[in-house]
């Protein structure tokens, strides 16, 4: 979405082809952060699809599982969708702070408090994206055991795609971070290390996807 539309236009309600110019053009958003947040939703929806190919006659034992992993996964999209608009609009917040008179003494620590602020805002997104990755990879895993064996292939493509999100959002945490002070750095510790355990978990499930199919 150009900055112009931003306020009337969603991701939600945006064409791929809409998305996919303004992605390309030279505006400051949407963009990496926004990328990172579709490849939640993509995975979430994903995992979606694979469970309501999953309420065969024969999978009728499995059925609370299943209902449960369809709610969560839509739950989840829509989760997703919303922090690419957020991410976008954090983005946009921390050029126009940027952008803050530095003429005086007051106007230059008025500025410095409003990048702070608007960057502190623009790691928040990236790391609620990684909160959304991990559900994303949880429930692929807990599908995979019980999911249609037809379309095993998208719980893998579901876990890449919460890779996706997770290693990008841990770029988008650390360019902010990067010029935030020390006290506000410090609470994204967390999140990061979440990272690292995502990547592996994810890399984990594609390879057992891909012995599900050699089986």
């Amino acid at each position: 979405m150009s900055a112009d539309t931003a306020s009337t236009t969603t991701f939600s309600s945006s064409t791929i082809g809409r998305y996919l110019d303004d992605l390309a053009a030279k505006i400051p958003a949407p963009g990496g952060g926004a990328v990172a947040a579709l490849h939640a939703a993509q995975g979430a929806a994903l995992v979606a699809m694979v469970a309501r190919y999953t309420t065969r006659a024969k999978d009728a034992d499995n059925r609370p599982v299943i209902d449960r992993i369809i709610a969560a996964a839509d739950t989840a999209r829509e989760r997703a969708l919303a922090l690419a608009d957020a991410d976008a609009a954090a983005f946009t917040a921390v050029g126009a702070a940027y952008k803050l008179p530095k003429d005086t003494d007051d106007e230059r620590a008025a500025r410095a408090d409003a990048i702070a602020e608007a960057l502190l805002r623009a790691a928040r997104v990236p790391a609620s994206v990684v909160a959304e990755a991990d559900e994303i990879l949880s429930l692929a895993t807990d599908l995979l055991p019980i999911g249609n064996p037809n379309v095993v292939t998208d719980i893998g493509a579901a876990a890449d795609a919460a890779r996706s999100a997770a290693a990008s959002s841990q770029l988008n945490i650390a360019i902010n971070v990067a010029s935030l002070a020390d006290h506000h750095a410090s609470e994204f510790e967390p999140v990061l290390r979440r990272i690292e355990e995502i990547l592996a978990r994810a890399d984990a499930l594609h390879n057992d996807v891909v012995t599900a199919i050699a089986s």
